[in-house]
């Protein structure tokens, strides 16, 4: 597991402890710091766990969440990632039903569950969070009945996100094969890795909860009310993102896609 952070020791301490936590399986986290001081040493010191690795980035990326997640996947040892997001909690069983999955089909590599958000008092951005996961598991489990790939991928480059990095885990050899995450794209860079991922290996989407996920200030992916500025940034991204498919698959499979998605998935 890599866990990326930055100045939030205690939310990291809980992301830690969930990982830890994980029974049936066997577990390795890398913590990758990206604060000029090393904030977090004092956290990772702090549980006396030999499967817990503390790793500061030497030149801190300045809030680049590509960059730090990069330095980490390379050191691990493991079967399987998981790139957790330092405010994020593992579900119990999380680890343990991805193993299964990925035994059950050798086919695929990756998969993902279902997102719980949550926070310390009801919110609009909580409500609207909680209705924007719940839509994307029921597009997700419609997704799979397509098949493991083009539906999916669709969904990804033409709609809303299916998922956040936190909720899925991958087999190492295929973020290997797509080389983990792309620097250039600063926001969606979790979804261009995805969609690469499930179009060069597949995926499955498990019916159960994989991760706790922190609604803190408006998220810049799911605002209820987002600025120009955030408009902005989210279309960047997606047109990086689209653009890279479109570059790496060809115009006539990327147009071929966005027909479907806008079309044929909008009955589903």
């Amino acid at each position: 597991m890599i866990i990326p952070t930055f100045r939030r020791p205690n939310e990291l301490l809980e992301a830690i402890a969930s990982a830890l936590g994980q029974r049936e399986v066997s577990v390795e986290v890398f913590v990758i710091d990206d604060s000029p001081e090393g904030s977090a040493e004092a956290v990772v010191r702090g549980f006396k766990d030999p499967r817990l690795i503390y790793v500061k980035n030497p030149t801190p990326s300045g809030g680049v969440p590509s960059i730090v997640r990069n330095i980490g996947w390379p050191s691990a040892r493991g079967k399987f990632i998981h790139f957790l997001d330092d405010d994020d909690i593992v579900v119990e069983g999380h680890y343990a039903a991805a193993r299964a999955a990925f035994a059950t089909d050798p086919s695929i590599g990756l998969v993902f569950g279902r997102i719980e958000p949550f926070a310390q008092r009801p919110s609009e951005q909580l409500e609207h969070e909680q209705r924007y996961f719940n839509e994307a598991a029921r597009k997700a489990a419609l997704s799979q009945r397509f098949g493991s790939r083009l539906a999916f991928v669709g969904r990804m480059l033409f709609d809303n996100a299916l998922l956040v990095c936190s909720s899925s885990v991958i087999r190492r050899e295929c973020v290997e094969a797509i080389g983990g995450f792309d620097p250039s794209i600063r926001l969606m860079e979790d979804a261009d890795f995805h969609v690469r991922a499930m179009r060069a290996f597949g995926v499955r989407f498990l019916e159960r909860p994989a991760i706790r996920y922190r609604v803190g200030a408006p998220s810049l992916m799911h605002s209820p009310d987002p600025t120009a500025e955030q408009r902005k940034s989210e279309l960047s991204g997606r047109r990086q993102m689209q653009a890279s498919y479109r570059r790496r698959y060809g115009p006539i499979e990327f147009y071929a896609l966005a027909f479907f998605a806008r079309t044929i998935l909008l009955f589903f």
